[in-house]
């Protein structure tokens, strides 16, 4: 590649910055090759070749048809089930699998797709993105998880903004949710650093895997989970059982971003 790399504030460091197809043909090439530092430089250059403005509007559109996907899919699946909960869950899980191939198969080079706040924070801490940037990110992936929210009931026909009744509490929910989202970091990490064309695959696969494996049906998100409790409905939680969903899916981003760093690194192991 013959282009430069910016800084996170859109400083050029030397040279024109790089199309999305020199980065795409990068990311691909690269990882394999030349490891960890050329993945992380290279996921740089996805977010540096498009405006601040593409990246916040990817991320905050990713998020809201996230969340549609999720909120309309479970009330349309309650609907239908008949009262049956394991086949409005499999009416929930499915949707929401698929739209996250798709929104990360679409936006990836955009923004990164991340969708998420607790990605966005494993990759702060990773160095792989500037904490303004982060902050935006944030920002815009919670007010279209929630513009998402408000959209799925407008077009079921219910009330816009809703309190959820739904309880999701105990030691079991919240050890679930650091999994779950430990689980989704892993996926991402292993996938850049071995099959990077493969992560919206892999991002989708596990989550409808983790939505039954996991006793809180895999929020892994909290934005998602911010959202969710505004919506009375399949997919809701209470509002006072947010924070602690919350609380364990940031931790796992802590915690995920220092091991999987060593996990998936070149250096050898100190004997």
């Amino acid at each position: 590649m013959h282009c430069r790399l910016a800084d996170d504030a859109g400083g050029v460091h030397g040279g024109d910055i790089c199309t999305a197809a020199q980065i795409t043909a990068a990311a691909v090439v690269r990882p394999v090759a030349h490891g960890n530092a050329a993945v992380a430089q290279d996921r740089r250059l996805i977010l540096i070749a498009s405006s601040t403005s593409r990246q916040l509007v990817a991320e905050f559109f990713g998020t809201l048809l996230l969340l549609a996907t999720v909120i309309g899919s479970g009330i349309m699946a309650e609907r239908l089930a008949d009262g049956n909960l394991a086949i409005a869950l499999l009416g929930n899980t499915i949707p929401t699998g698929a739209i996250l191939y798709v929104l990360i198969t679409i936006f990836g080079p955009v923004s990164g797709a991340h969708f998420n706040p607790a990605v966005t924070l494993a990759f702060l801490l990773r160095r792989e993105i500037g904490f303004p940037r982060a902050a935006r990110f944030m920002f815009v992936q919670t007010v279209g998880a929630i513009c998402g929210a408000m959209l799925a009931h407008v077009m079921f026909e219910m009330p816009v903004l809703q309190l959820s009744q739904n309880i999701r509490s105990g030691p079991a929910q919240w050890i679930s949710e650091f999994t779950a989202t430990f689980g989704l970091l892993t996926v991402i990490f292993g996938g850049l650093r071995w099959r990077p064309e493969a992560v919206p695959t892999l991002v989708g696969l596990y989550i409808t895997a983790a939505y039954w494996f996991t006793a809180s049906t895999s929020f892994a998100n909290p934005a998602v989970t911010f959202a969710r409790a505004f919506t009375d409905s399949f997919s809701g939680i209470l509002p006072a059982d947010a924070p602690p969903f919350i609380l364990a899916q940031l931790a796992a981003a802590v915690v995920a971003s220092f091991a999987l760093r060593w996990l998936f690194s070149d250096e050898p192991d100190q004997e």
